[in-house]
């Protein structure tokens, strides 16, 4: 599954300012609201419900926050970079800069976790990585993300 099917020119967000945890999912909560069509204060109680179960930061910087919708048709991607990193309960301890939110319908099942094996793959490709810290040009971002991965550590 291409990230291109998920993931659009306007759900890259290239600085985000949160200083917590609790404000990064809500910017995001409202900012997919506005693309999906969806109600803001539902999607951030499915990520905080989500993240009540175990932290999405799954280190190195990264946190891949998630959930299922009802009455979701597709599958929904927004990647943020964020102005600053933000303690996230990461699994390694380290503060999160890179997030990449996933929404998916309820009956999505191996669609929307193929879909965040993808991402996981992706985000901790350390070329990608250091690649999507380098620039904060939403155009660049998406190409780095829905592109062929192309790592510079391998």
């Amino acid at each position: 599954m291409p990230l291109n099917d998920i993931l659009t020119l306007p759900a890259i967000v290239p600085a985000l300012r949160a200083t917590s945890k609790k404000q990064a999912l809500q910017e995001l909560a409202a900012r997919a609201a506005e693309l999906t069509k969806r109600d803001e204060r539902e999607i951030f109680e499915t990520l905080n419900q989500r993240e009540r179960l175990g932290s999405t930061g799954v280190g190195n910087g990264i946190a891949i926050p998630h959930g299922k919708l009802p009455k979701m048709d597709r599958l929904f991607g927004m990647f943020a970079r964020l102005d600053k990193p933000i303690d996230f309960e990461a699994l390694d301890g380290e503060p999160v800069d890179l997030v990449f939110l996933l929404l998916a319908p309820e009956a999505a099942g191996a669609d929307h976790l193929k879909a965040l094996a993808r991402i996981a793959r992706l985000l901790r490709d350390p070329g990608v990585a250091a690649k999507l810290r380098s620039t904060r040009d939403p155009a660049v971002l998406h190409t780095i993300l829905t592109g062929t991965p192309a790592s510079d550590a391998a």
